[in-house]
């Protein structure tokens, strides 16, 4: 069942999308549609679960479940992967692939790269130990307080001299 994020327990299991690019407004209006009704029927095993989803920064899909009562099942949260990949094909944004680098630039802009080539971006300047980044360590809605952290303290951390 759809609930408000707000009203979403602060211990809620989250999963983090980051898009290609930025969502339009008519695309925004279109996920908050899709995922609203996706996730008022969202189950697991035929037991409906408190779901809800938020959108960060106009680019981050982040779905949320509220496991104190039954928890998300394998099937269920590939019926959330199935639900993002039809969206994401339906506005030709990517959301899913998961080798992707989401950073941040110091006026606020938001790019994504390609995992593999992000020591590059590292050694062309685009990236430094200050730029944020994701944090994939997310899980919970109390952690969505550090979704952006610096490279430096992120898996990026490898390739800035210390």
């Amino acid at each position: 069942m759809y609930v408000e994020f707000n009203d979403m327990p602060e211990d809620s299991r989250v999963w983090v999308y980051q898009a290609a690019r930025q969502f339009s407004e008519q695309e925004k209006e279109l996920i908050v549609s899709k995922l609203a009704a996706f996730c008022d029927g969202w189950n697991t095993h035929g037991n409906r679960m408190p779901t809800s989803f938020q959108i960060l920064d106009g680019q981050i899909l982040v779905l949320a479940v509220d496991e104190s009562g039954v928890g998300a099942s394998g099937c269920s949260i590939d019926s959330s992967v199935r639900a993002l990949r039809e969206l994401e094909n339906e506005i030709e944004n990517n959301m899913t692939d998961q080798g992707k680098v989401t950073f941040k630039s110091d006026s606020g802009e938001i790019s994504v790269a390609s995992a593999l080539g992000i020591k590059s971006k590292v050694t062309a300047g685009e990236i430094d130990s200050q730029t944020l980044v994701i944090n994939p360590l997310v899980q919970s809605k109390k952690d969505l307080k550090s979704v952006w952290i610096s490279a430096g303290n992120s898996w990026l951390n490898r390739y800035f001299p210390n």
